[in-house]
């Protein structure tokens, strides 16, 4: 059983910074892309950042020069340090993680508040 656990939310000044982390846990051979979504309220549910085992990255638009995403394949864990933070941030985070062992299968977290005032 694949678990991931997110930490690292919580309410911030505009212009502050937030450090995400999420951690896999359990049986796995290995994890292939690991990401950060987000869901807004009465919005959909959009990819922040994602990282490849190697360590490519892709950002949306909106987050390009503000976030940062990294992992510690060691330790199986995703990290998204969050700079220059906006209202328009605000947001539950979701970890998300494609994880090969019997078959490549796709994980999310339970999501972590992040709040932004303004």
């Amino acid at each position: 059983q694949v678990q991931l656990v997110e930490s690292g939310g919580g309410l911030v000044q505009a212009g502050g910074s937030l450090r995400l982390s999420c951690a896999a846990s359990g049986t796995m051979f290995s994890i292939n892309v690991m990401g950060w979504y987000r869901q807004a309220l009465g919005k959909q549910r959009e990819l922040v950042a994602a990282i490849t085992s190697g360590g490519t990255t892709n950002y949306a638009d909106s987050v390009k020069g503000r976030f940062t995403i990294s992992r510690d394949n060691a330790k199986n864990t995703v990290y998204l340090q969050m700079n220059s933070l906006k209202p328009e941030d605000t947001a539950v985070y979701y970890c998300n993680a494609n994880i090969m062992y019997a078959s490549l299968r796709n994980y999310w977290g339970q999501g972590t508040q992040v709040t932004v005032s303004s």
